[in-house]
């Protein structure tokens, strides 16, 4: 670059994603990562403690009321989008449209056809610390998740068994050393940055509530970790989904509007 030349903002947000891209496939992400959670206020584990979060038990608490909410979204399972119409940079692990969600919040903003179909689970979310996305992961019987892992330590999962096929030990995930194995009205919390993979060898449909949020750090870890997902939002990766994402909701709200699911005006 010549002396006194200037990049503009706009230049400088397009070479964003490629360095990111460059980031995510070196070795500059897990040294990121060993740094964050020396400075975690809630330990490293593959399998955190439940206690450490006590809103999860008003999700347990609540689930009936969760469950009836996803049959009603049965009205509308023929248009729920694959998670990769979402996504697309998801496709190396789905599996084609056998992995279908319903968006209630994700990537910064609010799915409102979902939210108003499912209000307690809504109201349940705005009661989650640092919530990044959520979303009811549903999955076609005889579906697999092939292993991958998460971006980085900066956020945590929270599943909640909604409705589960009867074969429980069947439908299960793996992650690192432990094996998951989801039952109706229970909660688990993990760190998907550990290698994990997901079947459903049963007959039946899989649906889990799916809760992303942020991990709780110190300084200066606190920092780092809104730094890097403030330039995670700048790229492809999440610019992507954001836009699919109101696409997908304005298409979805039509199709309830529609069947009757909701008011005109609503």
């Amino acid at each position: 670059m010549r002396p006194g030349k200037k990049i503009s903002w706009k230049k400088r947000a397009e070479k964003v994603p490629k360095r990111l891209r460059q980031f995510a496939k070196g070795t500059a992400r897990p040294a990121l990562n060993r740094f964050l959670v020396r400075y975690s206020n809630v330990g490293d584990p593959v399998v955190f403690d439940n206690e450490l979060f006590p809103w999860t038990q008003r999700f347990e608490e609540s689930y009936e009321a969760i469950r009836q909410e996803v049959i009603g979204l049965s009205a509308l399972q023929d248009r729920l989008p694959a998670f990769q119409d979402l996504s697309p940079y998801q496709q190396r692990i789905t599996a084609g449209d056998r992995w279908k969600t319903a968006y209630l919040y994700g990537f910064g903003q609010r799915s409102e056809t979902v939210s108003q179909l499912c209000p307690v689970t809504s109201r349940l979310l705005e009661e989650v610390p640092g919530l990044e996305s959520a979303c009811f992961s549903i999955l076609s019987p005889g579906t697999h998740i092939v292993a991958h892992r998460g971006v980085y330590k900066g956020l945590i999962n929270f599943h909640l068994g909604v409705i589960i096929p009867k074969q429980a030990e069947k439908c299960r995930m793996k992650i690192a050393d432990d094996t998951i194995v989801w039952q109706p009205g229970q909660s688990v919390v993990f760190d998907d940055t550990n290698l994990h993979e997901v079947w459903n060898d049963t007959g039946e449909e899989r649906v889990v509530l799916f809760v992303q949020f942020h991990r709780d750090f110190r300084a200066p870890a606190r920092q780092l970790s809104k730094l890097f997902l403030a330039l995670l939002r700048l790229t492809p990766y999440l610019r992507v989904p954001m836009r699919n994402g109101r696409v997908l909701d304005a298409e979805l709200r039509e199709v309830a509007l529609q069947r009757g699911l909701l008011e005109p005006g609503s």
